[in-house]
Order: C-alpha cells, then structure tokens, then sequence
C-alpha cells in the first residue's frame, strides 16, 4: 500500500496546485485521437476543482529534444481537457517564466492551467534543481498523478518535490495501491502472461513473478531466447545470445519454485518482417534457417487460453506476436479474449498489452489496465520509483 500522503491529505482550497499529469496521448491533424490518459488524471482534477484549488498542469507530449517542437506541443489537449471537465481550460505556450507566473497567478478557484510540453526545456530530463525550483514557484502544493512517468527522476516528476509540501494524485495511489496488493494475498490459481521483445528488459519482472505465480505463460520475440535456452534452433528470430544461460536459469528457477513455465510448442514463422510475409505454422524446435517467429502458434494459443481459464488472479504485460499485423495477431488476441472470459481478477502492465485490448475491443473485459508500463514493470520487479520516493511521508 501506499505509505506517501495523497492529495486528499492535502488542504487545497484556494491554493495554487501544480499538478505532475500524464498528458502523453496521440495526435492526429492537430487534434487528441485516444484521450485514454486525460480521462485517468479525471477524478484527481475533478477533486482539486471541487475542493476550489487552482491548478496548473504540468506533462510531457512525445519525446523532442529539449527545445520547442511544434509536432508535440500540448495545446490541442487543452481543448480536450476542457470538453471532459465542462470547464474552460486556459493554456500558455510556455513551461516557466513571466507568461507561465502571471497565468497562475491568474487562477480563479476551480480554474485549470496547461502549460507547455515541459520537456521543451533542457532541465527537464537532467532534473537540473533550477529549473525544478521554477516549476515550484508556479504553486504553493505539487501532486504527483503521472504514474507513467513515476521510474523518471526528472525535474517535474522529482526534483519540484523538493521545493513544496508533495503528494500523490487519485490515479498514482490507485495504480501503486492495486499493483503492489497484486503480490500480497492473490486469488490462486494466479497466472502471468510475459510477452514483448526482449528477456533483458524484464528480467527483474520474471524472476519476481517464479516467486509468486503457480503459471507464468511465455510468448513475443522473448521466447526465443528461452527457445535457446532448451537447445531449439530460432533461425532469424529475435534472438538475444548473451542471455541463453540466463534463461536456463531462469526455467531452474521456475522449477525449483513450483511454477509451471509454459513455452510454446509452436509458432507462426515468416520469410520476412513484413505483413504480405509467406508464413507457415511449425514446432517450437522447427524454425528453419532464415525464417523468424513473429507470433506464438495455434496450438500453443489454445493451451495458453485453457490456463487462463483456470486462472482467479492475471497479470498479463507484453503482446504474444506483432499484433500490429493482422496475420501475427492471433495469438495476442486469443490471450486477450481468454483473460477477459475468465472470472479472474485480470490486471494489464500498461503499454502493448493495453493498446492490444484497445485494438480488439476489449479493454472494457479486465479489472484494471495501468497507465505505466515501464513504471509497472519496475514496481513489481521491487525497483524504487523516483517520482513515488520523493513526496511527503503520511
């Protein structure tokens, strides 16, 4: 659970509130095409405006480099915002300084502020503390509800803490509360499902869940290096050679614990990284020279889908395939459909796994989809989060 003070700990009333939101959504033509993440940040803003604070809105939009980009500026979520609030929202086309002081100083009680895609700004990434101790100078409280960016130790997200009386966000304390109760009493049986690219960006994750899951079910180009690991060739597959004898411990590992460790015994292989690829479906120890596995097989999706349905409690992070094409997306798709038929308690790490659900029309059929990936793999994993580490104690 969480141990910092959240916003509702906080006497906001008339008080100038910068608020830390995770406004990083597409765009298209000018305008916000999946509002996903502003509809996340609305309970804590609907709370700030009820209890008359006055809000300045800090975020990221994409990643520029440290100056003004027109293609990720944040003005059209001003508008956005403002439709999903029933409210005016003012914006200023910068971070700090005079326009960005005397907006906020501007603020009525109950009025909202957005302000420019902060990392315009160099000091932003490298948390340099002068340019934090600006951003503290547009309130007098700061609220952390960027849980996306919460493994960031930039200056909006960790070095303002130091300057003003800090606190979580509704949405920060909800994520951190529900992921963290994840690994404390679960409903069993529990079952993960690990997919994306690589073994070595999860590795942390992996070894936590042999720990504590009774299944962990394996798939995307990661299995490759566990398809390795048990002596199969991968022909052109992603392949990452350095961490084969990681991988053979790590199925050790999962059998020294007690959990069942499901690899797959087919996959969908191609002739090329492409949608009109040729393609054919082969045994996990058939993959000829040259072709690549770009999504788990038929078989093993079925066998993939009947664990699920046994499951009570699911943690699922990382697609099974290249999802984005049509003929590698079967087996993500019949995983997510699984999850959502099952009576369990299905949380989603954020990321491809949570655009996969959108993708299918499914994100209505799970309990709880994070807004983090990244900082939902290294929560679990037990990795101090920055953003979390710097705001007020209860």
């Amino acid at each position: 659970m969480l141990q910092k003070k959240a916003v509702t700990d906080l006497d906001v009333s008339g008080r100038r509130v910068v608020v830390r939101v995770d406004f990083n959504v597409p765009l298209e033509g000018g305008a916000v095409v999946d509002d996903g993440r502003i509809r996340a940040a609305l309970p804590t803003l609907n709370y700030l405006i009820e209890k008359g604070a006055r809000i300045i809105l800090l975020s990221h939009l994409g990643r520029p480099k440290g100056e003004p980009d027109p293609a990720f500026s944040l003005a059209p979520v001003a508008p956005a915002l403002a439709a999903l609030l029933g409210r005016p929202v003012d914006f200023v086309a910068d971070t700090v300084g005079p326009a960005a002081q005397a907006a906020a100083a501007a603020l009525e009680p109950g009025g909202v502020l957005l302000l420019e895609n902060v990392r315009f700004c160099p000091g932003e990434k490298t948390n340099d503390p002068e340019f934090a101790r600006q951003l503290a100078a547009l309130g007098e409280l700061y609220v952390d509800d960027a849980f996306g960016t919460a493994h960031r130790a930039h200056a909006s997200t960790a070095g303002i803490a130091s300057y003003l009386p800090s606190a979580a966000g509704l949405l920060m304390a909800r994520e951190i509360d529900t992921l963290t109760t994840l690994f404390s009493d679960p409903a069993r049986p529990f079952t993960a499902v690990l997919g994306g690219s690589k073994v070595s960006d999860k590795l942390g994750v992996i070894q936590k869940l042999i720990e504590v899951v009774d299944t962990l079910l394996i798939g995307g180009g990661m299995a490759f290096t566990f398809e390795a690991a048990r002596g199969n060739a991968t022909g052109a597959s992603l392949l990452e050679k350095d961490w084969i004898s990681t991988c053979r411990g790590l199925i050790d590992r999962a059998q020294e614990h007690g959990c069942r460790l499901m690899l797959p015994d087919d996959y969908v292989i191609a002739d090329a990284f492409a949608p009109d690829a040729n393609t054919q479906v082969v045994a996990a120890d058939a993959i000829p020279e040259g072709w690549m596995g770009l999504d788990i097989g038929p078989e093993t999706a079925r066998a993939y889908a009947a664990a699920l349905a046994q499951a009570k409690t699911v943690f699922w992070n990382g697609p099974m395939g290249v999802f984005e094409m049509p003929a590698f997306a079967h087996a993500t798709r019949k995983v997510a459909e699984a999850i959502c038929a099952s009576d369990a308690t299905s949380i989603i790490g954020g990321g491809d796994s949570a655009a996969a659900l959108k993708v299918f029309g499914l994100t209505g059929g799970v309990s709880f989809i994070s807004t983090g990936g990244g900082a939902s793999m290294k929560l679990l994993e037990g990795a101090e989060l920055p953003g979390v580490a710097v705001l007020d104690d209860k």
